[in-house]
């Protein structure tokens, strides 16, 4: 087990000013893995503090020099992807054989592609006697969730280091040991004292210290919708700005035509991949009624098929926590109680699994739309299957959501596919099994949060707009 004891503030590891420690467990074995400081809103203005300062100057940077500089962090991730993996496999228990491509090659890959994305900000137009220029918003304050942590700590990093923003992050307690590796990287590779700021600590109380923070120019969460809420309202008293990426119960249309098999396959593997926990998992799939039961003894079958565990043959990992995985029994136990059919798996570990927070992959029939399971993110290896009569019933239920983070479609052809994509209220819809992409804006609709990561889109939470009137 390691000890930290320190924060990296103004460019070096200082000590945090709370005794109060986190135990980092891995959910697998449930052991120990390390114990990390729990931050204060001292830290955080210290923090605050080092950004400020720092701010002037890195704002005033040539577009080179943070592209450079972007480039080399994204060098140096490469050359750590071992400890990187290691890192979030053992926090957040995720497979080690699954966690190169699902969790840390993708975020090196986007923080590259954000170094050329800096010279945007030396982009300029004329609008009549106007001369147009862009600015870094500021100040940001960064509050990251656990299921993917590297993933969004590039998405919010990168685009904000090319703009010429300064940083105060604060990762999960639960997964903070692969932003403490990126702090090293940081260090290593010469960003600015201050550019970079990293406080551990509850949300509650590191996180609301740093929404309600006079001198954070923008705050950007990953995490639940319940507590966006309360990130915004207190962000609201000194107007600043606030991007968002919450929840989802992002829905699946299956066409009469599709290929069936191939569709529901695809649809449990993205449920049951990172064990559920998944903001964009389409969880809710939606099958023809004339195909219906042919489609629940597939769902059956390729779930079953699934390997759970930690091995070099498991898909399925364990929940993040103790926490997490009765969250998920609650879920499952509500889904019986409605009258959902149980497929497969139910409540209970699997038996084989005495050890870690592992849960069943579980897959519900006949459920309705308006049943808890079917309207309440359960973040869970767990699928809804409802049957439908026409296609615009499907896309009517598929709509009829507090949430718009993400949808999937699987026609029979492209064209058919984007047909009903543009009619699905979300932030990005997987046509045909098509894959993530870190090129594309990422964000979502109504209660699934406002802006957007990655992609041009991604700059442009950053960007501050100035028009001089000459």
């Amino acid at each position: 087990m390691k000890n930290y004891d320190s924060f990296y503030i103004n460019g070096t590891w200082v000590k945090a000013q709370s005794n109060e420690t986190f135990d980092v467990i891995n959910p697998a074995t449930e052991a120990v893995v390390a114990r990390v400081p729990m931050g204060s809103p001292a830290d955080v203005d210290d923090a605050v503090a080092a950004a400020r300062k720092a701010f002037p100057s890195w704002s005033s940077t040539t577009a080179q020099t943070r592209c450079d500089l972007i480039n080399k962090i994204a060098s140096l991730m490469k050359a750590r992807e071992a400890d990187l993996v290691a890192a979030v496999s053992d926090a957040m228990g995720c497979p080690r054989h699954l966690t190169p491509d699902l969790q840390v090659k993708g975020p090196t890959f986007a923080m590259a592609n954000f170094a050329e994305r800096a010279f945007v900000m030396e982009q300029t137009r004329e609008a009549g006697n106007s001369l147009v220029v862009k600015e870094a918003v500021g100040v940001c304050g960064f509050i990251n969730p656990w299921n993917y942590p590297l993933h969004q700590f590039v998405g919010k990093v990168a685009p904000a280091l090319a703009a010429g923003c300064t940083i105060v992050i604060k990762p999960s307690e639960q997964t903070p040991l692969q932003d403490l590796i990126m702090a090293e990287i940081m260090h290593e590779a010469g960003v600015p004292a201050g550019v970079f700021n990293l406080v551990i600590g509850a949300g509650p109380v590191v996180g609301a210290a740093i929404s309600a923070h006079p001198d954070v120019d923008m705050v950007s969460f990953t995490g639940s919708t319940r507590a966006g809420k309360m990130i915004a309202q207190s962000a609201a008293e000194t107007v600043k700005r606030v991007t968002q990426e919450l929840g989802g119960k992002s829905p699946y249309i299956i066409t009469d035509d599709a290929d069936l098999e191939a569709a529901v396959k695809y649809g449990i593997e993205d449920v049951m991949i990172n064990s559920g926990q998944t903001c964009t998992a389409l969880t809710r799939m939606f099958v023809p009624a004339s195909r219906y039961e042919e489609a629940v003894a597939i769902a059956k079958t390729h779930t079953e098929s699934l390997t759970v565990g930690a091995g070099e043959d498991a898909f399925v990992g364990p929940m993040s926590s103790a926490r997490q995985l009765a969250v998920v029994q609650s879920y499952i136990e509500k889904g019986i109680a409605e009258g959902a059919r149980l497929v497969t798996g139910g409540t209970g570990k699997p038996d084989h699994l005495p050890t870690g927070f592992y849960a069943k992959p579980t897959v519900f029939a006949d459920v309705t739309n308006q049943m808890t399971i079917a309207r309440e993110e359960i973040f869970g290896p767990v699928l809804c299957m409802i049957a439908y009569d026409t296609l615009a019933d499907a896309i009517s239920m598929a709509n009829d959501t507090p949430y718009g983070l993400s949808s999937g479609v699987y026609a029979n052809d492209k064209a058919a596919g984007i047909a009903i994509a543009r009619q699905i209220r979300a932030g990005q819809c997987y046509v045909n099994g098509g894959a993530f992409n870190y090129l594309a804006p990422f964000g979502g609709y109504k209660q699934s949060g406002n802006g957007r990561e990655f992609g041009d889109e991604g700059m442009h939470e950053f960007i501050e707009t100035k028009a001089m009137q000459l």
